[in-house]
């Protein structure tokens, strides 16, 4: 009987990474984009021609909201209500996710509209399932 070898996966990397605080993508040998979070082409021309690279973290928050009750999914339930926004990565992606430390209120979220964008720094949030990347607000 043959054995069948486990082949890499970019997800599972991602998952893996993610997990142990580290933050992966691929970066593109042709058009030179990043894809976050990684996947086997290059989301903006779709070339195989990628390779993986670790992100620094570092990102600016643009805009900011809260959740509707109930979450999204049910996996969220524990951490609702919760705070999710548009961040642009420090290597130029702009990825969804939950911020940390900031109320789900209208009053929080107004004084953080206020601000302007904001830098904020990336964490890995462990959930029951899979980890799931998070930012905090650190200006």
């Amino acid at each position: 009987m043959s054995t069948v070898a486990e082949q890499p996966s970019a997800i599972r990397s991602y998952y893996k990474g993610l997990s142990e605080g580290v933050f992966r993508a691929i970066t593109c040998k042709v058009c030179g984009g990043y894809t976050f979070p990684p996947t086997g082409c290059c989301e903006h021309c779709g070339s195989w021609d990628v390779t993986p690279v670790e992100l620094s973290g570092d990102a600016t928050l643009l805009l900011a909201s809260h959740n509707i009750s109930p979450a999204c999914h049910p996996r969220f339930e524990k951490i609702a209500p919760y705070v999710y926004g548009h961040i642009r990565l420090k290597e130029g992606p702009i990825v969804q996710a939950i911020i940390l430390g900031v109320d789900p209120t209208p009053q929080a979220l107004k004084a953080l509209f206020e601000r302007g964008p904001v830098p904020v720094k990336a964490e890995t949030l462990q959930m029951d399932d899979l980890p799931v990347l998070a930012y905090r607000i650190v200006g």
